[in-house]
Formats: structure tokens, C-alpha cells, sequence
């Protein structure tokens, strides 16, 4: 472990020495969206998993809310109340939310990380809801 931690040092002293610190910057995470099922009959519920890749300890996705648009026209916003952010607080990185869809369609399903209004980060999945009873109309 010494020699590992050495041997940083010895990196960052050279790139410091090159002035190529600068250069090294902490990757923005990245969020990733799941719907399960991706094909249904109507009526449909769907469920959305959203993942917040990569990113440890960056300060702006602490705590963000979240913003969950449908693509049949409805939205949501999902707020949390946390306590103020300290160096080396956990980042949620886990979102679920589940929707219905009683109508046949192609629907784009959009999450975003938000920070006031600000968006720090997007995702988006596609879920196509096939006829089935919801689409039947009495005669």
C-alpha cells in the first residue's frame, strides 16, 4: 500500500512539476434509466430505475431533486429535505418511481437531477404500451 501511495505522489509531483494538474478533473457522474417492462399491453404500470454513476463526493448531485416527465403529459417532482452537504457524505444514488399508462403508445420517459433550477443531469428510456384491455371500447 506504501509503494502505491508512493507512487501517486510521485505521479502528481511530475504532473504538478508539468503543469498538467489542471488537466486532471473528478468526472461528472452520470445518470442511466431502466423501465421495466419496455413492452406492455395496456393498461400498463411501468417501473423506472434511475442510477447515478461515477462522481464520488461532488457536491452539486448531493441531494438534488428529481424531476420525472412521462411522456403521455404528466410530470412529477420529487423533493428531499437533507442535511447541508460534508466532505465525504454519501451520494443517493438509487431513484425508482413506477407510472401507469391505461393507452396504447410509444412513450419517451425522460428523469432529471435538478439543483434549483438548474439540471444537473438527464436520463431518458422508451417504453411502447401495445393495444390490450385499456384500448377496448364497449360496443
Amino acid at each position: 500500500m506504501r509503494r502505491l501511495l508512493a507512487g501517486l505522489v510521485l505521479v502528481l509531483a511530475a504532473a504538478a512539476s508539468t503543469g498538467k494538474v489542471s488537466a486532471m478533473k473528478v468526472q461528472k457522474p452520470r445518470l442511466d434509466l431502466r423501465a421495466t417492462p419496455r413492452v406492455a399491453f395496456s393498461p400498463a404500470n411501468v417501473l423506472l430505475t434511475a442510477e447515478l454513476v461515477g462522481g464520488d463526493e461532488v457536491e452539486e448531485f448531493y441531494c438534488p431533486a428529481l424531476e420525472w416527465s412521462w411522456g403521455d403529459g404528466g410530470k412529477s417532482v420529487q423533493e428531499s429535505d437533507c442535511p447541508p452537504f460534508q466532505a465525504g457524505a454519501e451520494l443517493a444514488r438509487h431513484f425508482s418511481a413506477e407510472h401507469g399508462y391505461r393507452h396504447a403508445g410509444e412513450y419517451e420517459i425522460t428523469i432529471r437531477l435538478r439543483r434549483a433550477s438548474r439540471s444537473l443531469a438527464m436520463a431518458s428510456a422508451r417504453v411502447n404500451v401495445r393495444p390490450g384491455l385499456g384500448d377496448i371500447s364497449p360496443d
